[in-house]
């Protein structure tokens, strides 16, 4: 790397660790945030010095929220019939954006994956059952990456879900195989939804 300042090395080292972002786009980002004024250098310093604390996580599902219930939760409006499994917070406005799913989500907070440690006691499934039972929900939609994690992750729940009798569907993965929700365009989504199958 150029003899640049320590504090702008510091900083473009940082901005890489963003996903995609490699040194030639770090450093881009660095110069550019330079140019900016002094104002909205400290309004954005700000939000990043707070955003673990502003933004935590639902109660009830894990998903994201600035005040207590996630607005999925809170909303009178969601199917509390049909509880739909993902990931992370991100694939549920992925999902939702979609406009084909109306029901309530249940963030795991990550997938199956011993070589990482991830076993299924880091699933919280007491909490997945409570859920549960306390909505009366009569579907369980499975919606992982096809992914290796993701469909283990699949499998070990469908067969603890229907030890609890319940049916459980997954998406019908138009999807391609080794894909993340993350990078699935809308349509494909919502055809995922639409032709999910009994699992």
């Amino acid at each position: 790397m150029a003899k640049y300042p320590v504090d702008l090395i510091h900083l473009i080292a940082f901005l890489k660790k963003l996903p995609g972002v490699g040194t030639k786009t770090a450093e881009r980002f660095a110069f550019q945030l330079l140019n900016w004024q002094e104002a909205e250098l400290h309004t954005f310093a700000s939000l990043l010095s707070h955003l673990k604390e502003k933004i935590t996580h639902c109660t009830e599902c894990h998903c994201l929220t600035d005040s207590g219930q996630c607005a999925f939760c809170h909303s009178p409006a969601r199917d509390k019939s049909q509880l739909c499994i993902i990931a992370n917070p991100r694939d549920a406005y992925s999902i939702d954006e979609t406009g084909a799913y109306r029901g309530l989500y249940h963030v795991l907070g990550g997938l199956l994956s011993p070589i990482d440690g991830k076993t299924p006691e880091h699933l919280n499934l007491e909490h997945l059952k409570k859920r549960i039972t306390s909505l009366q929900a009569k579907e369980i939609i499975i919606a992982l990456d096809s992914t290796l994690e993701g469909d283990t992750t699949s499998l070990f729940l469908k067969e603890q879900i229907q030890n609890w009798g319940l049916p459980v569907s997954r998406l019908a993965f138009g999807i391609p195989i080794g894909s993340s929700l993350d990078f699935v365009d809308g349509g494909t989504l919502a055809r995922a939804l639409t032709g999910r199958q009994t699992f």
